[in-house]
């Protein structure tokens, strides 16, 4: 037998190892793995109802990195939903823009890119560029920019963030919360349901380069559908990402993470340990995946309650939404953009209104009669085609029937 002591030694030792290596590899599937640093935060959210199925340190001052741009987008889409400004706008390029470090388009002082490919190139390479260009374009200049944003997000209940800058870019004097971060995502979601799905494209061509999207969650994790990674070395590697299974949507929020695959990895546990309290069945959750991954470009949906309704028969879903295409000079214009809406909308009732502003009379090209989904997949089919729309609920009086 004491011949055989060293081979059990050895053979201990190498069990040991494996067990130490398998720890390794299962500690961060857990929900509540310390992973990173001091400087992790993490929450997980109910889009529907705002409630935090899950935290840690949430409202501790992190900083936000790229996630800054997460507000910079909303900016640009309360602009385009205000028409002060509209995808195909261009946005000069400043010698201050194009000397952003990377990541970056590179674009070049003098130029001109459109909104729609500034808002493109944030969404998916993080451009720091693009985004201190249409800062610049929204503000006047990037700090005027990042004092709007701040104002912005304290009024959204943003209640620990400053912004200084458009981009992320590391400034000492910049900060958030993984909480204040999950509460823009929400109103990301529920805001601009025609402008969500920018945040899930999964690539774009910018002269003649094919750019892809950092947001691996996109591919690997069934139901998402964005929002936004970061990176700095004071901030570690960030992550705001929202997915929806069996008619619910969660928010979840990663800070600090050591490297993107741990990121990655503590988001998919704290989303499955979100969506298991929220009873969503498993073999909907993969039915959901199965259809959710042929979708190229996902764009939001209204979720109406914390989980589907336990009832044999379910109502159609209410026409008391709709959408407005632009505003034109005459009725016969409205009427053409109406009538375009309508056909991506496969459905509802076309509909001008006249409003006078600035002592100039106004067209309102509207789709009326329509569901949440309905006006939502409108906007969606139309962002596309770089044609504005909004969805909005209509008065009660004015709610067609169907």
């Amino acid at each position: 037998m004491a011949a055989n002591a060293p081979q059990r030694i050895t053979t201990l030792r190498w069990l040991a190892a494996r067990i130490l290596a398998l720890a390794l590899v299962v500690a961060p599937l857990t929900a509540h793995a310390q992973i990173g640093s001091a400087r992790y935060s993490s929450i997980v959210m109910d889009a529907s109802t705002g409630e935090v199925l899950e935290a840690a340190n949430p409202d501790a001052l992190r900083h936000p990195a790229s996630l800054t741009k997460m507000m910079t987008l909303y900016m640009a889409f309360e602009a385009l939903r205000d028409r002060r400004i509209t995808l195909d706008t261009l946005v000069p390029v400043s010698a201050h823009a194009a000397s952003q470090e990377p990541t970056k388009l590179g674009l070049v002082p003098g130029t001109r890119l459109t909104v729609d490919q500034a808002i493109l190139g944030l969404v998916t390479k993080s451009a720091n560029d693009a985004a201190a260009a249409l800062g610049e374009l929204l503000g006047g200049s990037e700090d005027r920019f990042a004092q709007m944003m701040t104002l912005r997000a304290r009024a959204l209940g943003m209640n620990r963030t400053t912004f200084m800058n458009a981009s992320g870019l590391p400034d000492p004097d910049q900060w958030t919360s993984a909480r204040d971060m999950a509460v823009l995502a929400r109103h990301l979601v529920a805001d601009f349901p025609g402008y969500y799905g920018y945040f899930s494209t999964p690539s774009f061509v910018w002269q003649r380069r094919v750019i892809f999207n950092h947001d691996r969650m996109l591919k690997s994790y069934p139901g998402a559908d964005g929002l936004k990674t970061g990176y700095t070395d004071a901030s570690g590697h960030n992550l705001v990402t929202s997915a929806v299974r069996g008619g619910v949507r969660l928010i979840g929020v990663v800070l600090g993470a050591s490297s993107n695959s741990e990121r990655d990895v503590h988001m998919t546990a704290l989303l499955n340990q979100g969506f298991g309290q929220m009873d969503v069945p498993v073999e909907r959750t993969v039915q959901a995946a199965a259809r959710i991954t042929l979708i190229p470009s996902a764009h939001a949906a209204t979720i109406e309650t914390p989980r589907p309704a336990k009832v044999a028969h379910v109502a159609p879903a209410a026409a008391g939404w709709a959408i407005q295409v632009g505003a034109y000079g005459t009725e016969k214009a409205a009427r053409g953009a109406a009538l375009m809406g309508r056909r991506a909308a496969d459905g509802g009732e076309t509909h001008v209104e006249s409003v006078v502003v600035n002592k100039k009379t106004v067209f309102r090209a509207q789709v009326t009669g329509l569901s949440a989904s309905d006006a939502q997949d409108a906007c969606a089919a139309l962002a596309k085609k770089k044609t504005p729309c909004a969805t909005f609920r209509m008065p009660a009086r004015q709610v067609a029937s169907r």
